[in-house]
């Protein structure tokens, strides 16, 4: 990437905002995501490996770690899929995956990333992901177009 911030997690206005914005019923989460070559487990060195791993693949524990908190909050993991270069869009930026998660509500998701379990293994996350994006979306009201 070449984006000078990155952004990894909620700042806390934009948590205020989510929350502010009244949103009802299912939720989909659209998530990019930059990846680490190495992933960098100086937060967690508790859940770091004997040995040094790829983004790629503490990404993939995190999501094994994730899955059965997601499922018991309501949540399914609807895509996981490679990214790449945009076809349209800035041609130096690139994200390696791409991620939709649905949550049947803003309060399940916010009780499912508040979670104590769920929180235990999210220091795989953040050693993986070197920037991402989270784009909360919602259903567009019947016979609506942007």
């Amino acid at each position: 990437m070449t984006a000078s911030i990155r952004h990894l997690s909620p700042t806390q206005q934009a948590g205020r905002d989510f929350v502010m914005r009244g949103l009802s019923g299912e939720i989909i989460m659209l998530n990019l995501l930059h990846l680490r070559e190495v992933a960098d487990y100086t937060a967690t060195p508790e859940l770091a490996p004997t040995a040094p791993i790829s983004g790629a693949e503490a990404f993939d524990r995190y999501i094994q770690h994730t899955l059965p908190f997601l499922r018991d909050s309501g949540g399914e993991l609807l895509l996981l899929e490679q990214g790449g270069s945009w076809l349209i869009g800035p041609e130096s930026e690139r994200w390696d995956l791409v991620m939709l998660v649905r949550q049947r509500s803003v309060q399940s998701f916010l009780a499912f990333a508040q979670h104590k379990g769920y929180l235990a293994g999210l220091g795989h996350r953040t050693a993986a992901i070197d920037d991402s994006r989270l784009l909360p979306l919602t259903a567009l009201s019947s016979g609506s177009a942007a």
